[in-house]
């Protein structure tokens, strides 16, 4: 039976592509702060202004809720189908860029929550909503 009389050789780690990438990451990151120094240096005196905010504030959502019994309110106030689609068409004419959340009652009709969905596309709203909760997962 042959017997080993030689020792293997301990392997060992070779990290000359390790320290390659280390140095390709610290020429990127010398050359990246070159160019912002460069921008600092073009020699432009920008004009100045006072701080005034935004020249207006962005109008908030409206609320539109559906309750179980069918009855439906804009921003707290209760309008039949009809009246909601005639206040957010006026609201859409202020502001074309108006945002209806519509929020309904859980046990409540479906049908009555199409509705006013399609009163407020009648009305030319584009951003529309629908508020839900989300339930803890159950296992």
């Amino acid at each position: 039976m042959p017997l080993k009389t030689h020792v293997d050789e301990v392997p060992s780690l070779n990290l000359t592509s390790l320290i390659d990438v280390v140095f390709l990451l610290i020429i990127f990151f010398m050359v990246g702060t070159r160019f912002g120094n460069t921008e600092k240096a073009i020699g432009l005196k920008v004009p100045q202004v006072s701080e005034k905010g935004n020249l207006s504030d962005p109008p908030p959502r409206k609320r539109v809720n559906v309750f179980r019994d069918g009855k439906i309110t804009l921003d707290d106030e209760p309008v039949t189908l009809t009246e909601l689609t005639g206040r957010l068409s006026a609201a859409k004419k202020t502001n074309p860029s108006v945002g209806v959340t519509i929020r309904g009652d859980s046990t409540g009709a479906y049908q009555t929550v199409a509705e006013a969905f399609h009163a407020c596309a009648a009305a030319g709203v584009k951003d529309l909503g629908m508020a839900v909760r989300v339930n803890p997962v159950r296992k």
